[in-house]
């Protein structure tokens, strides 16, 4: 496929393997209205078609993508437009829930960037590849809003409370960390992602996993950071309330826990919230229901103070000095 400028994303179907490819890398394929609308009706049209994988990338080796245009959905709010807003996100969530129910299995190369809406396009299929490149985050709570995506339903499975503290503190992972939450599913060199679409579509008998087995290196997953504080992590943040968090964070009195605490004094109070709620129900429901419920709370919460002002801080003005309405 050739990059062809202009174009928002890329599609075609190789030797029985589906590709899209997102081509916004001047914006770290922040995902538009469009682009969105794109991929679903492309993954629509491969329904019937007899496909071993479909392989999600990106055209860029900055970002895999940086997540949704937020920018505009501030500009809509400010504008009192509503219904471009619920456009975008109702058309997001459908795509989500469309790759978690795909009939074939979605595989997606995280090379660099992968963030929010990244997210939403990666974690919900099968199988996600990251690089040595990879880094993963769901930065919401610092910009006024709160985990979507689905992140309600897939952020409490995680292991211990570590969904919790990626959604409260906005945690960027590297690939060691990602393999090891489960994020991530195989490790893959940046040198070598190009090679996978072709071993896909060279071994259309073979598992997924199998094939992804054999162009995987060594995993880093050993160097986790994540793993090491993982006993601090399901301490602090699995406590039941907001208050008791940044208590035993307080208690625990380390760099770690110091951080922590840095990302939450920073994050929107109203964000915080949202999300320690919004995530304590996740666990019992279905990503439908998580989606729906998801949804509701984006009409409210993109004509808040908080969202106007920390989308401004961290994307318009980008002073990254929000001032929040305190809760």
């Amino acid at each position: 496929m050739t990059d062809t400028a202009g174009v928002e994303i890329l599609a075609d179907v190789h030797r029985g393997v589906g590709r899209i490819l997102l081509n916004r890398p001047k914006a770290l394929n922040a995902l538009t209205t469009g682009m969105v609308a794109a991929i679903d009706r492309v993954l629509a049209a491969w329904g019937d078609t007899p496909l071993s994988a479909v392989l999600i990338a990106s055209t860029s080796p900055k970002a895999f993508c940086a997540g949704g245009d937020i920018r505009t959905i501030r500009e809509y709010s400010l504008a009192g437009d509503t219904e471009a807003s619920e456009r975008f996100f109702a058309s997001e969530y459908r795509l989500n829930a469309r790759i978690a129910e795909y009939p074939v299995p979605v595989v997606s190369l995280i090379d660099g960037l992968c963030m929010g809406g990244g997210l939403g396009l990666s974690v919900h299929g099968s199988f996600r590849v990251v690089s040595e490149r990879a880094v993963l985050a769901m930065p919401e709570t610092g910009i006024g809003f709160f985990p979507d995506i689905g992140a309600s339903y897939f952020l409490p499975r995680l292991p211990g409370a570590i969904g919790m503290y990626l959604a409260l503190t906005g945690h960027r992972l590297d690939a060691a960390d990602a393999l090891y939450t489960g994020l991530a599913t195989h490790f893959v060199p940046a040198d070598g992602l190009d090679a996978v679409g072709e071993a896909l579509a060279g071994n259309p008998g073979d598992p997924v996993d199998v094939v992804l087995n054999r162009l995987a290196s060594r995993s880093p997953v050993a160097g986790s950071g994540l793993a090491k504080a993982r006993g601090d992590v399901d301490w602090a943040f699995g406590a039941p309330t907001l208050g008791e968090i940044d208590k035993r964070l307080r208690d625990l009195d380390t760099p770690w826990a110091a951080a922590a605490l840095a990302a939450l004094e920073s994050a929107s109070p109203q964000s915080l919230e949202i999300t320690h709620a919004l995530l304590a129900r996740g666990r019992q429901h279905t990503l439908r229901e998580c989606l729906a419920a998801e949804l509701s709370l984006t009409r409210t919460t993109i004509r808040t103070p908080d969202f106007l002002e920390g989308v401004r801080a961290a994307l318009v003005d980008k002073d990254r000095t929000p001032n929040w309405r305190r809760a």
